[in-house]
């Protein structure tokens, strides 16, 4: 049984996100958040079991209010929110310790799914920091590997970078299939995330 607080500086998209969580077995309480700042003031008196925070909102923002809610309080859960895929701004919170990102109009099946991700993250949290870092202390990247990633981590698409590289477009997806794989990650951000705090790319 889970509390979620939904932080979106727009009050009809808030609502409909706070209408969706409701809507899914196992959230028994929404409440919701105008703003980073709100957020970082509700979240101690909440204790939310998942936060859903908007990447780029006015003020303070998505990603800076990621970092100092998972600063302030490591036990959080931040699954970010985005209506595009923004791979700089979802990197970036991911590497301060967001749990991934879910787009804005997903469906309820996908909403559930991602939250039921963010709420087991919980119980990964527990595992001590050194334990977790050892874990991908081994990784072993292949240069072509290497400058996807970089590419990647300025944002470039598939396409992009198979131009800077002389490569086809699915040539460069295979390598990303492979990296994800060796970074055990889900997605472009989550991978950028672990390339930044494994030293792969700068």
């Amino acid at each position: 049984m889970a509390t979620v607080l939904v932080v979106d500086d727009t009050p009809i998209v808030r609502e409909q996100l706070r209408r969706a969580v409701a809507g899914l077995p196992g959230i028994t309480r929404v409440v919701g958040a105008a703003s980073g700042e709100e957020a970082l003031s509700r979240w101690p008196v909440e204790r939310p079991s998942v936060v859903l925070l908007d990447v780029r909102m006015p003020g303070i923002g998505g990603v800076e209010t990621a970092k100092r809610l998972l600063t302030r309080h490591p036990e959080a859960n931040v699954l970010m929110t985005t209506m595009a895929e923004d791979a700089d701004g979802l990197a970036r919170a991911v590497a301060a310790g967001a749990r991934g990102y879910v787009v804005k109009d997903a469906s309820p099946e996908e909403l559930s799914i991602a939250l039921a991700a963010a709420l087991s993250e919980a119980a990964r949290r527990q595992v001590p920091a050194q334990s977790r870092g050892r874990a991908g202390a081994g990784v072993q990247l292949t240069e072509r590997e290497v400058q996807v990633l970089d590419g990647m981590s300025r944002g470039c698409s598939n396409a992009a970078i198979g131009r800077e590289l002389f490569l086809s477009e699915d040539t460069i997806k295979t390598h990303a299939r492979r990296l994800f794989r060796k970074l055990d990650a889900a997605d472009r951000a989550q991978a950028v995330a672990a390339g930044f705090r494994l030293g792969l790319v700068r």
